[in-house]
Formats: C-alpha cells, sequence, structure tokens
C-alpha cells in the first residue's frame, strides 16, 4: 500500500466518524481519480438522515462522482471505503466501472466483496474492479465495534 492509498483511506475513516456522531453506521467512502489522485468525492452514511435505506457511503459518494464529473462511468476512478461493500454496493460499482475498490475492514455478515455472494465473481457481473481489503482494517474495524457497543450498551 503507498502513502496515498494510506492518506485517502483515512479521509474515509474521517467520514465514518463523522457518519458515527450523528448516529449513522459509520462507514466512509472516497472517490479518487486513479491518475491524478486528486479526491472526486467523499461521503458517509446518511441512512437515518434521509429515510433512504439506499443511502450507504459507496452510492452517496458514486452519485457525488458521477455528478462532479459530468459521466455515469467512473472507470479512472479508484474508490476507498471502510467497510467490505454490501451487494446493493458491489453491484453500483460494477455498474459505474469504478477502477478499483480499496476497502477497510471485512462485513462476514453483509459483505458481498469477499464474503457471502462474492459478487464480482458472479457471472452476470459484467465489471470487476481490482480489489483490495484490509486498508487500515483495524481502524475500521474499531470504529465499528465501538459503534454498536455504544447503541447496545450505553453509558
Amino acid at each position: 500500500m503507498d502513502v496515498l492509498d494510506s492518506r485517502h483511506m483515512a479521509i474515509a475513516l474521517r467520514e465514518a466518524e463523522d457518519a458515527a456522531s450523528r448516529g449513522e453506521v459509520p462507514v466512509g467512502a472516497v472517490i479518487v481519480d486513479g491518475g491524478t489522485k486528486e479526491i472526486v468525492a467523499r461521503a458517509s452514511n446518511r441512512v437515518e438522515l434521509l429515510k433512504d435505506p439506499t443511502a450507504h457511503a459507496e452510492m452517496q459518494a458514486i452519485k457525488k462522482a458521477c455528478a462532479a464529473l459530468g459521466q455515469k462511468r467512473l472507470d479512472h476512478c479508484d474508490l476507498y471505503v471502510t467497510l467490505e461493500p454490501c451487494a446493493m454496493c458491489a453491484s453500483a460499482i460494477a455498474h459505474a466501472h469504478i477502477r478499483r475498490l480499496y476497502f477497510g475492514a471485512s462485513d462476514p455478515k453483509g459483505g458481498a466483496v469477499e464474503n457471502g455472494p462474492r459478487f464480482f465473481e458472479q457471472p452476470t457481473c459484467h465489471h470487476k474492479p481490482d480489489v483490495y481489503g484490509g486498508i487500515h482494517e483495524s481502524a475500521a474495524a474499531a470504529l465499528l465495534i465501538d459503534f454498536f457497543k455504544k447503541k447496545r450498551w450505553p453509558d
């Protein structure tokens, strides 16, 4: 992992922290131009705020990046997200033609990249990004563990 990958995941972690401060599941995402390494979009979960089950960090970041670039394909972009994407987000990643996916913590229960349906391995998936998991994994997992501990056992 190079320094830029680490920096971009650190920004996604800050987005996740922001989500947690608003009572959202702490997941953050950053979309970066693969050539220039400039941030195109950043987002965090907004499911509770928008009352929208599709308002995951990845979905929000993809929408923002497409709007910012004025295109429906992000084939020159990389996505950094703090949690392994679910099936819905993996499908959006494939449809947007994201070039590379970097994620932090694995999600054995809801993940769809290395766990569950392994979306990108299905014959019906027409675009598979390069996938790199475990980027700042312990920090991403700690945010989630702390968030759910506080939900279940508030002080």
